[in-house]
């Protein structure tokens, strides 16, 4: 495939001056980069026109596909308006908008937002609030934090910690803090004839044992809601977030819902945790709230436990701040999103979007070579048997040769487009991955 003086110029400064995130560099010598001109939609294209289908959503946080006419029209707002402000000590209309549009989604129930750049800076965010809250209500021996096996929730030290992806983890163990993994829900871990919900009060079972003996020291619990990502789009039923929210508050234990990639509308409901009929104690979100715009996270939390902060004692608030929080162009976009959910019915249009995908993905559900094939929401995964090594980079590659953009997580294969998916781009989607498999 013939490539363009101005594709290879690219590359080549990017290869010389870009550190990529979660690469090893030194495959690109065989693999190259593709280098982005334009998007539009759901598509991505380079400067020789050759385009690819975001089936990933871009790392998990468009939504309503690149290039959309409203986001973009809030922006060009704003921009004539006020592009950042410090939030210390000062606000602006964009933040205040946002936090008080986010706090009616919970039905005001989680009514304070503070906010961060990124999901794993929301992570870290929690986790401080948690152990100061406990600080400041006399029980300072609750310090230690548990998370379900296999989970994720970032890549910054604390955020870490409490990672259990041995990829992400493993090389910086020296500096982290410890932390417990509990089983996990995920149900194709159930045993034959068990059913999701049955084996996710099992599971449920393993944090109890272990907050009946720990709980005095244990300041939360932090799971992500449904679908466990990075660990292969582990999915499970909320019948387990309903026996953690219990246990939670027999034994004063705090739960964070790390809803960064399941907030949203993701899977199915705006947040994961309404399924369960549950409220968490925090709940942190980041990439779809700007529609895959502009970097941003919050945290969101109850009356209480902000009201534990509120004191004359300059130690006793909550000493956490970067430079651009609250930044009032990614607040607009983030407003803008939330627009475009109430004014135009998506979760209604997402259960159409979704029973229309898992139709046409029969062929793949049915495939011999095809275990667990699983949907939840607008996400949806299944495990390829038989794969080497090698299997997410080669299929990865051979994905992008039929201009599909997926990123296996091992041999797990998943979909996760942007909410604007139409008809023909369902068919071509469900239809070359099926042929790639058959490859």
């Amino acid at each position: 495939m013939q490539t363009s003086t101005r594709n290879r110029l690219l590359l080549t400064r990017s290869l010389a001056a870009v550190w990529h995130p979660c690469t090893q560099m030194k495959q690109h010598e065989q693999l190259p980069l593709i280098p982005v001109a334009r998007a539009a939609g759901c598509w991505l294209y380079d400067f020789d026109g050759r385009r690819y289908f975001d089936a990933v959503s871009s790392w998990w946080v468009n939504l309503f596909g690149h290039g959309n006419a409203h986001i973009n029209a809030a922006l060009r707002d704003q921009l004539d308006t006020l592009e950042h402000a410090m939030l210390a000590g000062f606000t602006h209309e964009p933040v205040v908008e946002l936090s008080e549009r986010l706090s009616a989604l919970t039905g005001g129930k989680l009514g304070h937002c503070f906010y961060g750049s990124d999901g794993a800076s929301a992570t870290e965010i929690a986790l401080k609030m948690s152990f100061h809250y406990w600080r400041n209500t006399g029980r300072p021996a609750k310090t230690n934090f548990v998370s379900l096996a296999g989970s994720y929730h970032g890549e910054t030290l604390g955020a870490l910690s409490i990672t259990d992806v041995a990829l992400f983890k493993d090389t910086y163990a020296p500096l982290l803090r410890a932390s417990t993994q509990v089983q996990s829900p995920d149900w194709r871990l159930a045993e034959a004839g068990e059913s999701p919900a049955d084996y996710a009060r099992r599971a449920a079972q393993a944090l109890q044992r272990h907050l009946e003996q720990h709980h005095a020291t244990t300041a939360a619990l932090i799971v992500e809601p449904l679908v466990q990502g990075a660990t292969g789009m582990a999915m499970y039923d909320a019948a387990y977030l309903r026996e953690a929210r219990a246990l939670c508050d027999r034994h004063q234990v705090h739960l964070i819902a790390d809803e960064i990639m399941t907030g949203f509308g993701r899977t199915g409901t705006f947040f994961a945790h309404e399924q369960a009929g549950i409220v968490p104690d925090f709940l942190c979100l980041s990439k779809g709230i700007t529609g895959g715009y502009l970097p941003l996270s919050v945290v969101m939390t109850r009356d209480d436990i902000y009201q534990a902060f509120y004191d004359d004692s300059v130690t006793r608030g909550f000493l956490h701040s970067h430079s651009y929080t609250g930044n009032a162009l990614a607040c607009r976009a983030a407003v803008a999103t939330l627009e475009i959910f109430e004014q135009n019915q998506i979760l209604t249009k997402n259960r159409q979007t979704a029973a229309a995908l898992t139709c046409a993905a029969e062929g793949i559900a049915r495939h011999p070579r095809v275990s667990h094939f699983r949907n939840s929401g607008m996400i949806w995964a299944f495990e390829v048997d038989g794969s080497d090594a090698s299997f997410a980079r080669d299929f990865h590659q051979r994905a992008l040769d039929k201009e599909l953009l997926l990123r296996p997580i091992g041999n797990t294969v998943y979909f996760m487009p942007p909410y604007v998916i139409n008809d023909e781009e369902i068919a071509l989607l469900t239809a070359r991955t099926l042929a790639l498999i058959d490859a």
